[in-house]
């Protein structure tokens, strides 16, 4: 009633959103605590403790050391944590959460418009009404399409995507760089946790080239939302939120896409490693595996953007509020006596009160749609490497719910009231996302973690299938069978090694390649096939529970559509009641 029904519409949906985050969050807390069980008990982080003379490749090229790969015990175990069975049902999971969380939107969002008598509204012809009351000569712009500025914006949409992908290539390089850097460094702990320092920073890094694209997005998608011209108020709104949207996303997932599914991949191998500029080693996964990388690197920015963002969220208009009214109370000295009297009028104290506020613009409440759009996002794409990310949502959205109704009541100007019956195009957004969320976590799970080639491992090279054995586990020998053997005599000329090593064989973590040529042996080939159909089989049954969870639960409760008809059945009776009144009983 204050604020109007399009403010009251965000609220009902982050409300909404709220709630059935409840449900991940649980699903999230009950796949971490199902891993926590195998946390010492795993068999392929028992192999990893116990392998005290495996000796692995030098993690850079000088002053680099051999290391044990028993060194990485604690991080094997917490790596299990997050990459067993569990997690495959727990993607599953999410992405038929995701589809339930909108078909249940759609219902309440019917349920809520047809109380407040909005479910037959049209936006178009309530503007038209309101330039007609203004000006009665006006005449309605007409429908225009120019593949001319379609394509110009196109070319400058895709040259800002370019300079995202770009950043996410700066920081590539930078982590390449510091990696190599602090493995030189005299200090112990920095040298021997280069690679962990190295993703730390670029995380953080990271998060604050989104705090700084995040304003030059702003202004190129406004720029663009003029240049394309639309129609009305709501083509322009529509417009602005998904240019904003998908610079926005690309500026916060490109180097995510990077670490999910290029790092340790195209590195090369010993002996043949790809630099940058013929010198720096890119860098290798975390020696646990690379889901960890890709785990730190989003609890990271996940964390930094639900704890500084919604700081300053709240600080920047509170500091502005209150300069305001030190500027105000400067001015009042100087006041008349007449205009002090003026203004003890009730209504024009609370005009004034809320003129001194902060301003608002057209697109106030799309930046907060923005906001829980993005949030959504890493709630569902990579959840998972980070199965956590449902409960970090939950949580910041139970603080979000009331940082916006005091920013919007106590620290912002009253935004004018406008009717709207959905959630306009952010709506086509959340169901573009659960189609994003589907083939992320399909190929998280089989590009990213371990559970394929344990898999493989398993079912065509274990114990169990060679012996016929089963009274142990499966995936014993696991690790040794992982890791391909490596001359050190192989080595580049510029490569350091100590002299003490030499003629000695090291084995290299994570690849299947042969011991003479260093050529991909045949089991690397049966993982890549067994990655390609497990992607394929996911996607699909994926999408075929969302079609049918969609099929099954009806956008538009009974309830609703029984009252819309019997709305129409009356309407009718009194239209005939007009045209033919012999035919109307009474």
């Amino acid at each position: 009633k204050y604020f109007g029904e399009k403010v009251a519409l965000y609220f009902t949906w982050l409300g909404w959103y709220t709630y059935l985050l409840t449900f991940a969050a649980l699903a999230g807390l009950v796949t971490v605590v199902t891993g926590t069980t195998v946390f010492s008990s795993s068999q392929v982080s028992k192999e990893i403790c116990d392998a005290s003379t495996t000796f692995m490749c030098p993690l850079c090229d000088q002053n680099c050391s051999f290391w044990v790969l028993s060194d990485t015990c604690t991080y094997a175990k917490v790596t299990r944590v997050i990459d067993n069975e569990a997690t495959v049902a727990f993607a599953m999971f999410m992405a038929v959460w995701a589809t339930v969380f909108l078909e249940l939107w759609k219902r309440k969002r019917a349920s809520v418009v047809t109380r407040w008598n909005l479910y037959g509204w049209d936006e178009d012809e309530e503007e038209l009404a309101l330039q007609l009351i203004n000006d009665l000569n006006h005449k309605p712009r007409q429908y225009q399409h120019s593949y001319f500025r379609s394509t110009i914006i196109l070319i400058l949409g895709l040259l800002l995507i370019m300079v995202m992908i770009g950043i996410a290539h700066m920081l590539v390089i930078y982590r390449a760089v510091a990696t190599a850097l602090l493995t030189q460094s005299e200090v112990a702990l920095l040298s021997k946790h280069a690679n962990t320092v190295a993703v730390v920073t670029g995380a953080v890094l990271h998060y604050i080239t989104i705090v700084i694209m995040t304003k030059v997005n702003r202004h190129v998608a406004l720029f663009l939302c003029k240049l394309e011209e639309p129609r009305t108020l709501s083509q322009q709104e529509n417009s602005f939120a998904v240019k904003i949207f998908i610079f926005q996303f690309f500026t916060h997932f490109s180097s995510l896409i990077y670490v999910a599914f290029f790092l340790g991949r195209i590195n090369g191998r010993p002996g043949e490693y790809v630099r940058i500029a013929g010198r720096w080693r890119l860098e290798e996964c975390h020696p646990s595996g690379c889901i960890t990388d890709l785990f730190i690197q989003m609890a990271i920015i996940m964390g930094l953007k639900q704890t500084i963002s919604n700081i300053m969220e709240y600080l920047v208009p509170l500091i502005s509020r209150q300069l305001r009214k030190r500027r105000k109370r400067s001015k009042e000295s100087s006041t008349v006596l007449g205009e002090e009297e003026e203004a003890e009028n009730p209504c024009k104290r609370q005009w004034l009160s809320n003129y001194e506020l902060n301003e608002v613009n057209d697109f106030s409440l799309l930046n907060e749609y923005l906001e829980m759009a993005i949030q959504y996002s890493f709630t569902t794409i990579f959840v998972a490497a980070f199965p956590l990310a449902p409960l970090l949502a939950l949580i910041n959205n139970v603080i979000e719910i009331h940082m916006d109704a005091i920013k919007m009541m106590r620290l912002h100007r009253r935004m004018v009231p406008r009717k709207a019956k959905d959630i306009g195009i952010w709506l086509q957004v959340l169901e573009g996302i659960g189609i994003l969320a589907v083939i992320g976590n399909g190929l998280v799970i089989a590009i990213t973690s371990d559970f394929i080639p344990v898999q493989v491992y398993k079912y065509m090279y274990s114990p169990c299938k060679r012996d016929n054995s089963t009274g142990m586990d499966c995936s014993t020998g696991y690790i040794n069978n992982s890791l391909s053997v490596f001359r050190i005599q192989d080595f580049e000329p510029h490569t350091k090694v100590l002299p003490e090593y030499k003629g000695h064989q090291i084995k290299e973590y994570r690849d299947y390649r042969n011991a003479d040529d260093y050529t991909y042996t045949v089991q690397f080939w049966h993982i890549f096939a067994a990655r390609l159909a497990f992607l394929i089989l996911f996607e699909h049954v994926a999408l075929c529970v969302k079609l049918i969870a969609a099929w099954y639960i009806p956008d538009v409760p009974r309830r609703v559509k029984n009252k819309i008809l019997s709305n129409k059945h009356k309407n009718l009776l009194k239209e005939l009641g007009w045209v033919m009144p012999w035919k109307v009983p009474g």
